[in-house]
């Protein structure tokens, strides 16, 4: 199969690599037929993080289930379905709780089970991971497109909510212009936060957080982002969304919560080799939660809103390419040339 594989810094290259096949009979093979390139994307990209040279790329897979194992019961050959950036079984105690990034049989798309950016991936425990999408959406193109940002950063941003406590009638600053941050405006909207600040630093971002729900938003940097949104909260929201992971955004976050409010970070923390100051916390008791986000626990609740017509996160993909577009969607988003960018590997 052809799949998008990383070979250094900047390097992404389409090319033939081995089709994964059925090896536990807890497996299913799944056919791509959208994906995405992610924000986390670009740290190896732009080699501020480590990844092996050689390895397949992507985590935010949907397409139609082509085979599966002899022990598989939820989906069947011929199923759409969209799957979550980690794989989970499930059924251990932490996807019981609803924690299926800490699933102690997590796995990932990378290595031998494919790279969601390429035509074939292998979902081990498919059971625990995969999300059917009703068969009357299974063609609908409109649906689907909405449907993808559920694999990632929709229940990302869902999640930045969550952790920061977002309550109806309440104010909510989102950090970060990112697909994220744009998620987590829509997220905040969805919870009913009367008052919705974005903070970021493009205009046409900003532009899309208004169309998502946001009342305000704030293209300023460093103090001053921090006294406009001051100045709009009369003096800080009780719920804050970090959603960049930069120490630069946690510091915006955390002074633009309201003494006794809640950050809520889900920003893979990046460029905090100094450590985190936690005593603008502790002085004004401001608390911190958030990591990883769980999204196959809210993917059905999501996927019900998105079906019904009050939930649409697919303004974020502001450009489409096919599988041999991938490098130039990885040049796009790094150059701020795209929000996010939607991948049809068979198109």
């Amino acid at each position: 199969m052809r799949a998008a594989v990383f070979h250094g810094p900047g390097d992404i290259r389409v090319e033939e690599v081995d089709k994964p096949e059925i090896e536990e009979p807890t497996d299913a093979i799944v056919r791509v037929t959208h994906t995405a390139i992610c924000g986390s994307d670009l740290w190896f990209y732009r080699g501020e993080s480590d990844r092996d040279p050689g390895t397949g790329v992507g985590h935010e897979p949907m397409g139609v289930v082509e085979e599966v194992g002899e022990d598989v019961r939820s989906v069947e050959p011929g199923d759409r379905v969209l799957a979550p950036f980690a794989i989970s079984c499930g059924s251990c105690e932490f996807c019981r709780k609803g924690l299926h990034t800490s699933c102690v049989n997590r796995d990932s798309w990378g290595g031998d089970n494919g790279g969601a950016q390429g035509e074939f991936v292998r979902s081990t425990h498919a059971d625990g991971t995969l999300v059917r999408v009703p068969d009357r959406y299974a063609d609908d193109e409109d649906a689907l497109r909405s449907l993808l940002p559920l694999t990632d950063v929709m229940g990302t941003g869902h999640h930045a909510a969550l952790s920061a406590g977002v309550e109806a009638g309440e104010d909510a600053v989102v950090v970060g212009d990112g697909a994220v941050g744009l998620c987590g405006v829509a997220a905040a909207r969805r919870l009913g936060a009367e008052r919705i600040v974005a903070v970021g630093h493009h205009e046409d971002r900003l532009a899309i957080a208004e169309e998502f729900g946001a009342t305000h938003t704030v293209a300023e940097r460093g103090d001053d982002a921090v006294d406009a949104v001051l100045d709009i909260t009369d003096g800080g929201a009780n719920h804050v969304l970090e959603c960049v992971g930069a120490a630069s955004a946690m510091e915006t976050a955390v002074e633009a919560a309201r003494p006794g409010g809640t950050v809520g970070y889900v920003g893979v923390p990046h460029g905090m080799e100094g450590g985190l100051d936690l005593f603008p916390f502790f002085g004004d008791n401001v608390a911190l939660r958030g990591g990883v986000a769980p999204v196959r626990a809210y993917a059905e609740e999501l996927l019900a809103d998105v079906l019904q017509g009050t939930l649409d996160p697919s303004p974020i993909f502001t450009e489409t390419v096919g599988l041999d577009g991938v490098p130039e969607g990885y040049r796009m988003m790094d150059d701020r040339e795209a929000v996010k960018v939607l991948v049809k590997p068979w198109a």
